[in-house]
């Protein structure tokens, strides 16, 4: 595995693999790589025979107050597992590299980054803002084949998605399956934050999400009823959710009411985010509502389906 630090080397080792008829991936990260990560990295491989690693940590996707100073960063470990993962290219820019003096743009994606983490005050819609500025980055810098997202990040993954769209990038944005503890914690690198009481409670995280989804799947219609399954298990672990909410999976609407349940059997995203001591998690579980098993009946459609 090759590592390079500046633009000029980074396309200098694209042209190169390119003239031998690579195929290329990229997965971009801030580094601290787990296994999430390496999943990530091996599905790349399988789609592609050239996998570009990123370690960038961003600092314009930090609000005031949040952890850029104390972000995990050791770039000799990384180096290690993105090699033993088999990633052709690791690719380590600098700020100065990414935001040379003088750079005044930004790209900012609408609608879908002022719901879930971009309603909140610390993480708004800005957050994203710097997400999708410095992924267009790369996806210009190395424009490959494939770009792949882990699920875990489910409103960035389609954020991401949209902008790609949108400015016309060649990259296929694919979201790769969330990769769990044994006691179904998401794997993230904010999870090295957690003392050990609060690692004990986050396991409630996938607990509540997991109540959510059964409650639907054994009929309850009134999403307001269905999230209520999951107060007991956040009770219980003293946890109070930053948000817990139903959305649409592709448009993230808000499913509020029997009414909103999306047509078709789409698909429905029940998304949770808390603090626990030093660490803001997030996690997500992908649902497809089926016939109401009690009321023998599907969910309603909203009239504008």
């Amino acid at each position: 595995m090759r590592t390079v630090t500046t633009t000029a080397q980074l396309r200098d080792a694209l042209a190169t693999a390119r003239s031998a008829g690579a195929s290329v991936a990229l997965v971009a990260t801030m580094g601290a790589l787990h296994d999430g990560h390496l999943r990530l990295f091996t599905e790349a491989k399988r789609r592609c025979n050239f996998v570009v690693a990123t370690i960038f940590v961003n600092p314009t996707q930090f609000r005031p107050g949040e952890d850029l100073e104390h972000y995990p960063r050791d770039l000799t470990a990384d180096r290690a597992l993105a090699a033993g993962a088999g990633v052709d290219l690791l690719y380590a820019p600098s700020v100065e590299d990414i935001y040379p003096v003088g750079f005044a743009t930004t790209v900012a994606v609408s609608g879908l980054t002022e719901v879930l983490c971009g309603a909140t005050s610390a993480r708004g819609a800005a957050h994203f803002d710097g997400v999708t500025t410095v992924v267009a980055k790369l996806l210009n810098r190395i424009d490959p084949e494939v770009a792949l997202f882990g699920q875990k990040d489910a409103q960035q993954a389609l954020v991401i998605a949209q902008m790609a769209r949108d400015l016309d990038f060649r990259a296929e944005i694919a979201v790769i399956e969330t990769v769990r503890e044994s006691d179904g914690l998401a794997l993230s690198s904010r999870n090295a934050y957690l003392a050990a009481p609060d690692r004990a409670r986050a396991a409630a995280l996938h607990q509540a999400l997991r109540a959510v989804a059964e409650a639907i799947a054994d009929g309850e219609d009134d999403p307001k009823r269905a999230l209520a399954a999951a107060d007991p298990i956040l009770d219980a672990a003293a946890i109070e959710p930053e948000y817990l909410e139903l959305r649409d999976a592709e448009r993230l609407d808000s499913i509020s009411s029997p009414a909103d349940w999306p047509c078709d059997r789409g698909r429905v995203l029940i998304a949770i985010a808390a603090q626990l001591g030093n660490a803001r998690l997030i996690d997500n579980l992908l649902i497809t509502p089926r016939l109401n098993a009690t009321k023998g009946a599907p969910p309603r459609c909203s009239a504008t389906c």
